[in-house]
């Protein structure tokens, strides 16, 4: 087990005043020593071999040795050809009609729901296998959630489903309106790999709504869950429309030379343009879920103890940091900064012990390469004599604990991209509103949390900071809201699902009218003489008593 020199913790004070087709387009997007890509989800963490099979590159632990040995089980290779006879055959099956009708939707998130139920176990096993995630932790930001999402697709479905009446005008009298819902067609979802089970499955549940055929991408860089999801879909699902196709770079390329109705991708954003790259080719909509710096700005007028641990919920206790969603650093005053501090010590200490390596309640770090990335991150000669807390780490375990650095320079690496780690940046101001300045100099997050009692901060706030989705004085929760979209804006992504807004992301709204051949109006016909000239703009205009008044003549 490695530590590393820092400073005490209580001296903190005396610092705080301070798109071609094939492998290759995708490849390039991630550096060769696999330590410097950009933060997160699916597709990094790969070694290459050129054209070649390739090996995940995993934890040295004995346990991931032993889940990359379980997922370099030889198997077929999918290629170009292989994909294309694949979205064929969905396409075939899309354009039968099977997965249009209510019941079939209904039938496969009953499936969802009973496989919830009947594998909970099994999908522990398989996170924990992949993360080391906590069984509680597991169940309630994975399993629990997904089953709350197919439970309100299954109450809510048919609702969703009815055409919306749409009021017309009188220059299309006798007519009616409305908008109905069709499905897109054979859709692609590819998901990612730190919350590997919850991210696959949900996206998957808005598809079924919508009436979709679906094919499942799960990341590779969380094998034993993209397994099992291959497992439990061709168990519990019809196997004729909704499909998991696993794998890395070659697969997920062949994917993406295919013509698909909508892509959904969750990522890093670099990957997010080679998607919207290659979609675009198609003319093909898309859904990027990406992530980015999301801020926490602590005013100090608050209960300090439970910012204090809704923080840590939102940080260290969601995935040991490895979340879009996650704080990613915090923003308060130089006069509050010290008080803070010491409570996210004292609650961190409380949640995690006095040696937080040894506690059992939090995920590790995926793989070693990113272990050695977020090492390198707090390493950095002008980060690491600003550590005032953690730091420690053990490379055999992948573990590093919860570290909090004070006012990192602007140009350190830790403030240039997503953390997506146990690392917590606390950053300065002189006062509170300064830091509406810091946020909106980078590019929009995909979350903004703010704390505070002041009922003009928060209207502020609200105002003035642009982000995929907001959160005042607590952290994540917002997720659980069935009404409220998930989803970015800018950098942090386009396009929102979640609930209403699955179904709706994986639909096309069809404008319909209905008219009779009663009411035919001579007037829109040749030839165009003063009088019907007159009396057209009178109709458009929709006001009805000067439409009565120059029918009759009397304007």
């Amino acid at each position: 087990m490695k530590g590393l020199c820092i400073s005490p913790y209580k001296n903190y004070s005396s610092i705080h005043g301070t798109c071609n087709n094939g492998a290759a387009i995708l490849t390039n997007c991630f550096h060769r020593n696999n330590i410097n890509y950009p933060t997160h989800r699916s597709l990094p963490n790969i070694k290459l071999f050129s054209a070649r099979w390739l090996k995940i590159s995993c934890s040295a632990s004995a346990l991931s040795a032993a889940v990359v040995g379980e997922v370099e089980e030889k198997r077929e290779i999918f290629d170009v050809e292989k994909a294309r006879s694949l979205v064929k055959e969905l396409q075939g099956v899309f354009n039968s009609g099977r997965t249009k009708s209510y019941e079939w939707r209904i039938s496969q998130l009953n499936s969802i729901s009973k496989m919830l139920d009947e594998k909970e176990k099994d999908i522990t096993s398989a996170l924990y296998k992949d993360l080391s995630k906590p069984e509680i932790e597991a169940f309630v930001s994975e399993i629990s959630t997904a089953k709350a999402s197919c439970k309100h697709a299954l109450e809510e479905l048919s609702s969703w489903m009815v055409p919306e009446k749409v009021q017309t005008s009188i220059s299309t009298y006798p007519s009616s309106a409305e908008i109905v819902t069709e499905p897109l067609g054979v859709v692609l979802v590819i998901s990612t790999w730190n919350f590997p089970f919850l991210l696959s499955i949900d996206p998957v549940i808005g598809a079924i709504s919508a009436g979709n055929a679906v094919v499942l991408k799960p990341s590779e860089i969380a094998p034993v869950t993209s397994k099992l999801l291959a497992k439990l879909l061709d168990e519990y699902l019809d196997n004729s429309a909704i499909r998991v196709v696993e794998g890395a770079i070659p697969e997920t390329t062949a994917l993406l030379d295919q013509k698909w109705d909508k892509i959904l991708y969750t990522g890093s954003a670099k990957v997010a343009r080679i998607v919207m790259a290659a979609a675009a080719k198609h003319l093909t909509p898309v859904i990027l879920e990406l992530g980015g710096k999301c801020p926490a700005v602590v005013n100090s007028d608050i209960n300090l103890q439970v910012a204090s641990r809704r923080i840590i919920a939102g940080k260290w206790a969601l995935n040991n940091g490895q979340a879009c969603i996650g704080v990613d650093y915090i923003i308060t005053t130089k006069e509050f900064a010290p008080k803070l501090i010491d409570s996210l010590v004292n609650e961190i200490e409380k949640c995690y012990g006095k040696n937080p390596l040894e506690s059992k309640d939090k995920a590790r770090i995926v793989s070693s390469s990113h272990f050695g990335r977020l090492v390198k991150l707090i390493d950095e000669d002008k980060v690491s004599d600003k550590i005032v807390y953690g730091g420690q780490r053990d490379e055999n375990q992948l573990l590093i604990a919860p570290t909090i650095i004070l006012n990192p320079p602007e140009d350190s690496e830790i403030m240039k991209d997503e953390i997506f780690g146990p690392i917590m940046p606390i950053l300065t101001v002189d006062t509170i509103e300064d830091s509406f300045g810091v946020i909106k100099s980078r590019p929009k997050p995909l979350v903004a949390y703010l704390f505070t009692n002041n009922e003009q901060l928060k209207k502020s706030y609200v105002k003035n900071i642009s982000s995929g989705g907001m959160l005042v004085n607590d952290t994540v929760l917002h997720l659980t809201v069935k009404g409220l979209p998930f989803g970015g804006v800018g950098e942090s992504g386009m396009g929102s699902y979640h609930g209403k807004f699955s179904f709706d992301g994986f639909s096309h709204k069809k404008a319909v009218m209905y008219r009779s051949f009663d009411g035919d109006a001579p007037i829109r016909y040749p030839p165009y003489t003063p009088e019907k000239a007159k009396l057209f703009k009178v109709l458009i205009s929709g006001n009805p008593l000067r439409v009565f008044l120059t029918f009759f003549g009397f304007v």
